[in-house]
């Protein structure tokens, strides 16, 4: 019976394009437990880049892994995923849950199998991790708000672009951006556009915004990736993308910190972001995942590098710094998205 479970399995991943053979290793590594990893999507350009790094990562041979999944951001798929990598023999795995209330069972299902998780960017409402690797998206809905408000001298109108509140980081994002504003900023008025992560939502509401409120004067983009390319296209088409300094400039800070961001910020189209860190995300992912399959163990407190390790109710989190970026250190080359670029 395991025999054909697991044939089906790769059968299943063959047909979708995920596996060109069975038992095929995709990278460097003596190990001989598997790492199985589900991306998250492949509609954003911050998951692009993350892929990328961790393609970079299993060919160095940081890990032994099964050839990666995508999940396409539905929850269903990333179940089945999961269960595929797990038949095939995956002995941990590495996924980024985007509806972080709906994988408790499927984390309940690997705890009994005693198969640790490592979730990237999210952290699950239930369900036990060996540990997340994300960085404190409390901090940045706080650090957005604050340059907004700095920027607007405390008055006039945002628009801003929620994430799918049903994951984790829309909810702290969303949560951190509300309570600085309320508390630092009461002259902002703060429109708040739930998108679910999607950019065609975003622009078809803020188009509503603009209509209804002409005198907007700053965005908070909880996601670069999704949200940069249809704002900036709808403010061109409206004529209000104006460079900063400029009567009727629209302050726009993003999340995310990819190259197209970057390349905005020196065009004056937007104004800042905060650089989410792909290139550790996948790092520490992979890193944690052999942690795992070792035996290792991690307590509260900082790190060698750079960030902290917390507890969390269902286990623990590795915050990883997150910067924000301007005009005026865009070009740092400690930056992820400049060195994606040089690579």
């Amino acid at each position: 019976m395991r025999v054909r479970t697991t044939t089906a399995a790769c059968a299943a991943l063959v047909a979708l394009g995920l596996l060109t053979g069975c038992n095929r290793e995709s990278g460097g590594g003596t190990g001989s437990q598997k790492v199985g990893i589900d991306l998250p999507r492949s509609d954003s350009d911050f998951w692009n880049s993350y892929q990328r790094y961790i393609e970079q990562g299993v060919k160095a041979g940081e890990v032994s892994a099964l050839p990666p999944t995508d999940s396409q951001n539905d929850v269903g798929k990333l179940v089945s995923d999961v269960t595929a990598l797990t038949d095939l023999g995956a002995k941990a795995i590495v996924m980024a849950p985007q509806d972080t209330g709906a994988i408790a069972s499927t984390l309940e299902n690997l705890k009994r199998r005693k198969i640790p998780v490592i979730s990237v960017d999210t952290r699950p409402d239930k369900g036990d991790v060996y540990m997340v690797v994300r960085a404190d998206n409390k901090a940045y809905g706080e650090k957005a708000c604050k340059y907004l408000g700095e920027q607007l001298k405390g008055k006039g109108e945002v628009a801003e672009f929620q994430g799918d509140l049903s994951s984790i980081n829309g909810r702290d994002r969303s949560e951190a951006f509300k309570a600085c504003m309320d508390k630092d900023f009461p002259g902002i008025k703060v429109y708040e556009l739930a998108t679910d992560w999607k950019g065609d939502i975003a622009s078809a509401k803020l188009q509503s915004t603009l209509a209804g409120h002409p005198g907007l004067n700053g965005i908070y983009m909880q996601a670069g990736g999704v949200f940069l390319q249809p704002t900036l296209a709808l403010l061109q088409q409206k004529g209000r993308l104006l460079p900063p300094g400029s009567a009727g400039h629209i302050t726009i800070v993003s999340n995310d910190g990819i190259p197209e961001e970057f390349d905005a910020i020196k065009a004056g189209k937007i104004d800042a972001t905060i650089s989410q860190p792909a290139d550790l995300y996948a790092k520490y992912a992979l890193f944690y995942a052999k942690a795992a399959l070792d035996g290792k163990t991690f307590k509260e407190g900082p790190t060698d590098h750079g960030s902290t390790i917390v507890k969390i109710p269902n286990g623990y989190e590795d915050q990883l710094p997150a910067p924000l970026v301007t005009k005026a250190n865009v070009d740092d080359a400690s930056l992820w998205a400049n060195q994606l670029k040089k690579s």
